[in-house]
Parts: C-alpha cells; sequence; structure tokens
C-alpha cells in the first residue's frame, strides 16, 4: 500500500511554507523600516493555508507526459498580499512599525519551529512504521 504524504503529513507542510514566505515578508518590512514611502506589508496566514490547502484538494494535477512520470500537484497560489493599516502615521509616509512588526516575526518564528516539531515527529513516526519497530 503506498504511502500518501499529503494524509500522512497533513497540513503542516503548507503551514511551513506559508510561514516562511510570512518571514520573508515580515524581514522586508523591518529592513525598509526607514525607507521613506515604504508600505508594510503582510499576509494573512489562515485565509493562505485555506486557499492552500482547498487547492491541493480540488486536484489541481500535474501534466504528464509519459507514464513513468510521478504524479505530483501544481503549488498553490501565492498568498495575496496585503497593506498594513498603520496606528500612527509617519511624516515621510512610512507605514512601518518596527515594534510591531517585531513581534510579528518573532510570533512567526515561533510558529514555524513549531510546525517544524509537528513534521519532525511525524517523519519520525513514518521511520518507525517503515521499520516494523
Amino acid at each position: 500500500m503506498p504511502i500518501s504524504f499529503d494524509s500522512a503529513l497533513g497540513i503542516h507542510d503548507k503551514a511551513l511554507l506559508i510561514r516562511a514566505r510570512r518571514g520573508e515578508i515580515l524581514a522586508s518590512n523591518l529592513a525598509n523600516a526607514d525607507t521613506p514611502g515604504y508600505k508594510a506589508r503582510d499576509i494573512d496566514f489562515r485565509e493562505a493555508l485555506s486557499r492552500a490547502t482547498a487547492s491541493m484538494s480540488s486536484g489541481l494535477a500535474m501534466k504528464v507526459t509519459s507514464e513513468r512520470h510521478i504524479r505530483g500537484f501544481a503549488p498553490g497560489p501565492e498568498p495575496e498580499l496585503r497593506y498594513r493599516v498603520p496606528l500612527q502615521p509617519s511624516l515621510d509616509g512610512n507605514t512601518v512599525d518596527t515594534q510591531l512588526e517585531k513581534a510579528a516575526f518573532a510570533e512567526n518564528a515561533l510558529q514555524y519551529q513549531t510546525t517544524l516539531q509537528f513534521l519532525s515527529s511525524k517523519f519520525r513516526g513514518l521511520k518507525l512504521a517503515i521499520k516494523g519497530e
């Protein structure tokens, strides 16, 4: 019986990719904290995860030109970037609040590590099942 990684890993693999993308966006916001006119951006994690899981379950199969090809799925849509509404606008038009961005980055990093631990335990369980221990 073949192992389906989608059923074995659940949503954690998709969540890890979205968390990584969100970390990049938040780091970009922090890097541009002093750039005049820069608009802080973020993604809605729940919406992005639901879109990613819906695209995988809707059967977006990749085109196969040979029966020997491995069947896979096309990657889900890119999460929608949204602009952050500043709590206190600055005179130069920059909407990055460094304290808010640092807190969001730290929370995202913690959740990324948690998702990695979930995936690690899933792989450990699969390895034990394959070995038969």
